[in-house]
């Protein structure tokens, strides 16, 4: 059979500050709602401590994921790291658990961009605002990959001084008295409760740091990927981590956090305790507030629809989807199949209820299941990659190898073992995806394609 690895590419147009933006915009929106339905499981001493330990994770994860990114800087990210290194099977994992992550993040954040303009526009569906906002943010993918990443750096810019006017507006109602209150679960006192919680959160927690690994997607269309990958990860990871922890201690401090746990605008509510319904502030707050759920919501398209291209490129999922655009070359059907699935999604809550939780909470934690089942092959890959190919082009190395890959690695089953077991249902329905995924893997990946992608592979790594 001929092999033909002419597959259709990406522009080189991304340099470090436009990647330094997808990789904090792709996650910044997790500063902004999410995270506080850890509060309801945890408290907010019982969060802290879930936070800090998967902060840890994250920036081992990082450090180490680099290595990767920077060896071979392919459009499906993780999806090729793990072809790579455990073949076709290994790809599929990846690729099923990062598809699930991307596809599945972006509807709940629409859900909390159309939460905040109901807080100024109480009369509008927050649904229909949730829908236009697909349509708004793929139709801008489609037009360019520059422009989308030019878009995203401003957005983000915005969005990280808005958190900071945040901190800056609550700090004189501050309270620690108001944070450490009922903090271990809902107690005063640590127990095996607040132990309970502490797993429980997790989801929650990730949620924190969810997606960065996202711009490792834009490697095709980045300049110097060797060099720029490197400074967008990890000056992006250390941004998030001092955000996180900042937003959650002035939150939690402003006043009654219990109030703040089971919603979609914990910052705007956190605000009114602290200046009131009509202040000036509030009002930016909300508006400018939309820039951090924007900037996420527009990088995870990216992110999704470039991993929709890869997979389909190499055979993974139907070829059309790994078109490119005549005109913008930008995959456009890829960007269009997610928008499809997120705003179904968007119009299920009243079809799927599950664990008496909200719909959005279990949209995250959905995403989150794709998302830990991705780190860890991803860190089985980079292990396996350093014994079976010495040789590989390694612009730059995991620091404190073993150890850090190591720490990422067990972390990660830590986080997958008590999501299952604190998400039964949630656990069965992703393994059931995972399944019905795998027998149409099977069923349509002929032992040819599948050594034409690990050709492919070869080549662009």
């Amino acid at each position: 059979m001929q092999k033909d690895t002419a597959a259709p590419g990406l522009k080189r147009t991304l340099g470090k500050f436009h990647l330094w933006g997808i990789a904090v915009g792709l996650v910044i929106s997790g500063e902004y709602f999410g995270w506080s339905y850890g509060w309801a499981q945890a408290g907010t001493l019982g969060f802290m401590v879930t936070a800090v330990l998967i902060a840890t994770m994250y920036t081992a994860f990082i450090f180490s994921f680099t290595e990767l990114t920077t060896s071979i800087p392919h459009a499906g990210g993780p999806f090729a790291y793990a072809y790579r290194a455990f073949g076709p099977v290994g790809g599929y994992i990846a690729g099923f658990a990062t598809l699930i992550e991307f596809v599945f993040a972006p509807p709940a954040i629409a859900m909390a961009i159309g939460a905040y303009l109901n807080v100024q526009f109480p009369a509008i569906d927050p649904k229909l605002i949730a829908v236009s906002a697909y349509i708004v943010f793929m139709a801008l993918n489609i037009v360019g990959v520059s422009i989308a990443a030019t878009f995203e750096l401003c957005v983000t810019i915005l969005a990280i001084v808005e958190l900071l006017v945040f901190m800056g507006v609550v700090s004189p109602g501050f309270s620690i008295t108001n944070f450490v209150a009922n903090g271990w679960a809902g107690s005063n006192e640590f127990s095996v409760s607040a132990v309970s919680g502490i797993f429980a959160a997790i989801p929650f927690a990730i949620w924190f740091f969810l997606a960065i690994e996202g711009a490792a997607m834009a490697a095709e269309e980045a300049k110097d990927p060797k060099k720029t990958i490197p400074i967008a990860f990890i000056s992006g990871i250390l941004t998030l981590v001092v955000l996180a922890i900042g937003v959650m201690i002035f939150a939690g401090g402003a006043g009654d956090w219990s109030k703040l746990a089971n919603i979609n605008d914990p910052l705007p509510q956190a605000m009114k305790m602290i200046v009131g319904d009509s202040s000036g502030w509030l009002h930016m707050l909300v508006w400018l507030g939309l820039f951090g759920l924007i900037a996420s919501f527009h990088g995870i398209i990216m992110g999704y629809s470039r991993q929709i291209f890869a997979l389909a490129r190499a055979g993974f999922l139907p070829k059309p989807l790994a078109a490119i655009n005549s005109r913008f070359q930008t995959p456009h059907w890829a960007i269009l199949a997610g928008g499809v699935v997120g705003i179904a999604a968007i119009f299920s809550d009243n079809l799927i209820v599950i664990g008496g939780l909200p719909l959005t909470a279990n949209i995250v934690t959905m995403s989150v299941f794709g998302a830990i089942v991705m780190y860890i092959i991803s860190m089985a890959a980079l292990f396996k990659l350093r014994r079976t190919e010495p040789n590989l082009e390694r612009p730059f190395f995991a620091p404190l190898y073993p150890f850090a890959p190591a720490l990422a690695l067990v972390l990660a089953v830590l986080c997958l073992v008590a999501m299952i077991y604190y998400n039964t249902l949630l656990s069965l329905i992703f393994a059931g995806l995972f399944v019905a995924g795998f027998i149409y893997f099977k069923a349509t990946h002929s032992t040819d394609e599948m050594q034409d992608g690990n050709e492919l592979l070869q080549a662009q790594g």
